[in-house]
């Protein structure tokens, strides 16, 4: 069979990795782009994790069979930092992760204090102290923990009017932190947050320099495609937008998606039912 493209596969719990996607079509115009979102158990921070790892391995590994992406971009902060080795063990493709990016942070800072906005479960995994400790461990950290962020998020990619005080509120709570006035730079531990970056950045102090990990990870990945050896597929499977529940949205949704390329969704059939 001939093949016209390579094939990527992102895949998040919501619409989040869009972020990712918007830079993947950016860098690479012709990169075929599939996306997958666990929509039905959205948020996956409310998960516990074993079942939810087992749940991710199985959703990847029906999608890759059917699929046959070149490369999977896990563009979940709380899917990576638990399921990573998994699905590596799983998958005989490349699998890309995000993690916050802390060691970027470490690397921007000239005060040395940095700050991180996420999820409260991704706020209190060990995995963010090890990424401090690791990569940035002469920088002080002060983290927030914003449930309400992801969910903004959502509807900012529906195109829908923020509440400027819901926004606000959750940049306060970090800067006001004790030693958050050091803080020069800030960033999104959470990939849903692209969506919020221009608003984040009205609501904090002017020269806060905020980091997106959306770019680096879709550099990264066309890095890794560049020498992944392609599979085997039909060449007229066109790109696909799959979720695991119907969205919230209704028009509002189909013009978002369209921004994106993506012509319709369908709903991905998983048959799992573990949590």
């Amino acid at each position: 069979m001939g093949l016209n493209h390579q094939r990527c596969l992102v895949f998040d719990s919501g619409i989040g990795g869009m972020g990712v996607v918007q830079a993947l079509q950016h860098l690479q115009p012709d990169l075929v782009i599939d996306y997958l979102a666990d929509t039905a158990l959205y948020p996956y921070g409310e998960q516990r994790d074993e079942p939810l790892i087992a749940r991710i391995v199985h959703l990847l590994k029906t999608a890759h069979r059917r699929l046959r992406p070149d490369i999977v971009v896990i563009a979940c902060n709380t899917a990576s930092t638990i399921a990573l080795p998994a699905l590596r063990a799983a998958l005989p493709i490349p699998i890309i992760g995000c993690v916050p990016p802390i060691r970027w942070a470490g690397r921007v800072s000239k005060t040395r204090t940095i700050g991180l906005l996420s999820t409260t479960a991704t706020a209190r995994r060990p995995y963010v102290h090890q990424l401090h400790a690791d990569f940035a461990p002469d920088c002080k950290l002060i983290v927030h923990g914003a449930r309400r962020l992801a969910d903004l998020a959502e509807q900012a990619f529906l195109g829908k009017k923020l509440p400027a005080e819901a926004l606000k509120a959750e940049v306060d709570a970090l800067l006001n932190q004790p030693g958050g006035e050091q803080i020069d730079t800030i960033g999104l531990g959470c990939t849903h947050y692209t969506f919020l970056l221009p608003e984040l950045e009205l609501y904090a102090k002017p020269g806060i320099t905020w980091l997106d990990p959306a770019p680096a990870v879709a550099r990264h990945a066309l890095t890794i495609l560049e020498t992944a050896p392609w599979q085997d597929r039909l060449e007229h499977q066109a790109a696909t937008l799959y979720l695991t529940a119907a969205p919230q949205g209704g028009e509002d949704f189909s013009h978002a998606i369209k921004r994106l390329q993506f012509g319709k969704w369908d709903i991905f059939e998983d048959r799992f039912e573990c949590i």
